[in-house]
């Protein structure tokens, strides 16, 4: 739990209403709350309550008691920040700069994609990969091709004490979110590398044919689809759109990961519903075996898991 705003310092003012009475953060929370909803906010109670426990530092089971201690001017000030923010559209997750990802809570900001439910799904199926090739007492070598934040390897290294993990993005801008969510890991960063580079580009030499799992978010939306202005607005276009409607990094990542993969290795894609065919096709006719097609969260197809053969 994050330290309560203005927790040990003694005399720091409190939030006051107009009538100069100290104001609980309860009274922010029904603000947010109306504000939001007011502004036609989907989940203006959700996003009321992330803001108010970002700005109180009192949060999960915490949150009503913190409710109803009083506001400090520290925090009224992050508060009123945060509420600026969203309201002109900013997405939650920026505004309050993190966002959880499976067991890791991420730096977030506008350098880096925000990481989504879609893909905790597909950083599932490729740990369900390297548990499939673990037991030979070897350690096991993973990459993240375009990791962005870092969400999708740093989980790996996070949740698998066996693993080798190597992020590439071409972003520098992204890789230093990476860099900064990798800071947090601890002890476990040592078996993490980043390296700067188009896709398959900047990995080392060793680990061509001797990778045991590649796994990517690329970009898979055409520049024709209509995105959503907290997306189209604020998320980088280079880490969304993909030419050939959607396909052409796709495309790349499909064709050239068999020379990186090892007998048995795994190819592991997150990509759009209506690129599952076609994908799956490119797959069979570039050589891999054992096509998977897996669902997301919603029960839409959202994740390829290809294996090179053994």
């Amino acid at each position: 739990m994050a330290e309560p705003a203005g927790s040990d310092l003694p005399g720091e003012p409190a939030g006051f209403d107009p009538s100069g009475r100290p104001v609980a953060w309860h009274a922010f929370y029904e603000e947010a709350r109306a504000r939001l909803g007011a502004a036609g906010f989907e989940s203006p109670d959700v996003d009321a309550r992330r803001i108010v426990e970002e700005a109180s530092g009192y949060e999960g089971p915490s949150f009503h008691q913190g409710l109803s201690t009083l506001a400090t001017k520290r925090g009224v000030a992050a508060f009123d920040r945060m509420i600026e923010r969203r309201l002109g559209g900013e997405p939650l997750q920026y505004v309050l700069g993190r966002w959880a990802f499976r067991t890791l809570d991420l730096l977030v900001d506008r350098r880096a994609l925000i990481p989504r439910p879609e893909t905790e799904v597909v950083a599932g199926v490729a740990l369900a990969e390297l548990e499939r090739l673990a037991g030979s007492g070897r350690r096991l070598a993973a990459v993240d091709l375009g990791t962005g934040s870092g969400a999708i390897g740093l989980s790996l290294a996070a949740e698998r004490t066996d693993t080798e993990v190597v992020l590439t993005d071409i972003s520098p801008d992204a890789l230093q979110v990476a860099r900064a969510n990798l800071a947090g890991l601890g002890r476990k960063a040592t078996r993490v590398r980043i390296v700067e580079g188009s896709w398959f580009e900047p990995l080392p030499a060793r680990l061509a044919g001797a990778t045991d799992v590649i796994v990517s978010n690329p970009p898979y939306v055409s520049a024709a689809d209509e995105l959503p202005p907290e997306v189209r607005d604020w998320e980088p276009a280079g880490a969304l759109v993909a030419a050939d409607g959607g396909r052409a990094d796709l495309a790349r990542l499909i064709d050239g990961a068999g020379s990186w993969l090892g007998p048995g290795g795994a190819l592991v894609v997150e990509l759009a519903p209506h690129h599952v065919e076609w994908a799956r096709s490119r797959a069979a006719a570039a050589g891999y075996t054992d096509l998977a097609v897996i669902p997301d969260l919603a029960g839409r197809d959202r994740v390829l898991r290809a294996r090179w053969p053994s």
